[in-house]
């Protein structure tokens, strides 16, 4: 096996990095072509002059300004085009009815540049279905555009975009807990073009990994990665599926109005597949519930089962959605499906998933702390480091889902407002000491702050580890938020102890015999050494070693964060 030295390594990846801008070139090229190709392989398709029946000037305008949209949000209201991979997150959720910017701000915003470049990626792909099923101009015999308001091509193209922000909020409102993110309104266009054109659907969300991938390949031409530990959730844990399905439905009977208002109806059977096979790939079968702090279950096969139910449910009220959906005009009355119509029971699903979130939307937060912690003040925002502490905002969810209010805790740095109805564990206890360290953006509409916590500590011979977080605010002073419990090494040197504990400033060695205190120092630094209660305690890198006479023992080490070894 061929090896090579840290020096050629970078000079190869110096040299594929000089080389990035011809591998975009060269993409840009070959999809051109491909295209080009495919183009003259029908040469009786007209693509343009079909765009341009559809949409003004064959653009869908109401796709791009959807999109326009959400990256104001994105790089104005939170931040994002400062920082990027960082954005302001915490105020823009949906946290409580009594807190409305994160309700009405929650549908649109996103926490990070993967988070809303998925959603973009899924907007580009779905919303020209939907509007290009829409249309910009009117399609009705005998009708002309600028009649009417209606059908004014300049409002039609607003239909999008209006019908978005309606989503956006709705899915603000009625999501179970503090959600964020664009994908309510992104299922909500899948469900709309599933029932309206679902073979169409079906190509899109081939295409969705294409666009994807086309994306990446331009933004980042070569990815250089080495082996290392990482941390991460399970991926399922971290989907909104109750506003997914909320986001979904919504479209649903919002193509069964306008199939309805049209008289047009797909092929049942099509529709049938393309909702399974969307309802499958987009994971909406993922059902999974908390089980207490950082642990969940997914219910797979019933998951699974409900795609295929919701399916079935799905074209038949479709099929069943004749023209007693429709005002009669002639009569003046209006025929409403019967009780048991299957679009009733699609309607009755989004109003019964929909209020689950209610409960959720009047909580509130107490502010309650634990007496002796110490912490960060940023406006109303607290910034504090918990253990084994009740999670406040999910006391709610503890006494709906189980009824215990003990069962879901918090560990972690936590930020607290009252004001918005705020607690979250903002960085958990685990990740913190992967990483070593993380920082907290808390603000508002026009102001941002950042929290920086750091955590540090040494692994004690025989007895687990010793540990301290600290907090500081941008611009300031490093304080003690937390500290564990002193530990006690387990080997025995002359008939003494040597324990570690966490102080503010640093670490302390204390040297007893039988419950005795001998004498207690700083833990000396790399390379150094001090005498404490007739034991010399040696620092030699990383380690702790207890000498006395010729004896030598280590009895602790200093942790280092996987994240940062290798």
């Amino acid at each position: 096996m061929l090896q090579s030295s840290p020096g050629q390594v970078a000079e190869l990846v110096e040299a594929v990095r000089a080389v990035a801008p011809w591998q975009q070139l060269f993409l840009l090229v070959a999809v051109g072509v491909s295209v080009a190709v495919a183009r003259r392989l029908v040469p009786g398709e007209r693509w343009g002059d079909r765009l341009r029946a559809r949409f003004v000037l064959g653009v869908p305008w109401g796709t791009l300004l959807t999109v326009l949209g959400v990256l104001l949000v994105y790089w104005v209201v939170q931040g994002g085009w400062e920082h990027p991979n960082s954005p302001l997150v915490i105020p823009f959720r949906s946290w409580s009815y009594f807190y409305p910017l994160g309700v009405l701000v929650a549908g649109f915003a996103h926490n990070g540049v993967g988070h809303i470049t998925g959603n973009l990626v899924g907007t580009v792909v779905f919303a020209p279905v939907v509007e290009y099923y829409l249309g910009h101009y009117p399609t009705e015999r005998g009708s002309e555009s600028f009649s009417s308001l209606r059908a004014n091509p300049f409002v039609r193209l607003l239909a999008v975009p209006a019908g978005s922000v309606a989503v956006g909020v709705f899915t603000g409102f009625f999501s179970m807990g503090p959600v964020i993110g664009f994908s309510g309104v992104v299922y909500a266009y899948v469900g709309f073009a599933m029932v309206t054109r679902p073979t169409l659907a079906v190509l899109a969300l081939v295409s969705e990994r294409v666009v994807d991938l086309l994306y990446r390949g331009l933004r980042n031409p070569y990815i250089s990665r080495e082996p290392g530990p990482s941390f991460f959730s399970p991926w399922w844990a971290d989907i909104a599926i109750q506003g997914h399905a909320i986001g979904i439905l919504a479209g649903v009977l919002a193509g069964i109005a306008v199939l309805a208002v049209r008289e047009e109806y797909p092929n049942p059977l099509a529709l049938w597949f393309a909702a399974l096979v969307l309802g499958i790939r987009q994971s909406l079968w993922a059902i999974y519930a908390p089980m207490g702090a950082n642990r969940f279950v997914l219910f797979r096969a019933v998951g699974v089962g409900v795609i295929f139910l919701s399916a079935a449910l799905i074209a038949t009220a479709v099929s069943a959605s004749n023209r007693s959906l429709v005002p009669r005009l002639e009569g003046r009355s209006v025929d409403l499906p019967s009780p048991d119509s299957p679009v009733v029971v699609v309607a009755v699903a989004l109003v019964v998933l929909s209020s689950f979130a209610v409960p959720f939307g009047f909580a509130t937060v107490s502010g309650e702390l634990p007496a002796d912690a110490a912490t960060v003040e940023v406006r109303d925002y607290t910034v504090t480091y918990v253990e084994n502490e009740p999670n406040q905002y999910v006391s709610l969810v503890n006494e709906y889902l189980y009824g215990d209010t003990g069962t879901i805790r918090s560990s972690g740095v936590v930020v607290l407002s009252e004001e918005r109805r705020v607690w979250i564990e903002a960085i958990s206890k685990s990740r913190l000491a992967f990483s070593g360290g993380g920082t907290v953006r808390v603000g508002g509409l026009g102001w941002r702050e950042s929290v920086h916590a750091d955590r540090e500590g040494w692994s004690v011979v025989g007895n687990g580890s010793v540990y301290k977080v600290s907090l500081r605010e941008q611009g300031g002073r490093e304080r003690l938020a937390y500290a564990s419990d002193a530990r006690r090494a387990r080997p025995v040197i002359d008939g003494r102890n040597v324990s570690i504990a966490p102080v503010e400033g640093g670490f302390e060695a204390v040297v007893s015999t039988n419950g005795t205190v001998l004498g207690r120092a700083p833990v000396p630094a790399r390379s150094n050494a001090t005498t404490v209660g007739g034991l010399t305690l040696n620092r030699t890198g990383r380690d702790l070693v207890a000498i006395s006479d010729r004896t030598r023992v280590q009895v602790a080490s200093k942790s280092v964060p996987r994240a940062r070894q290798g």
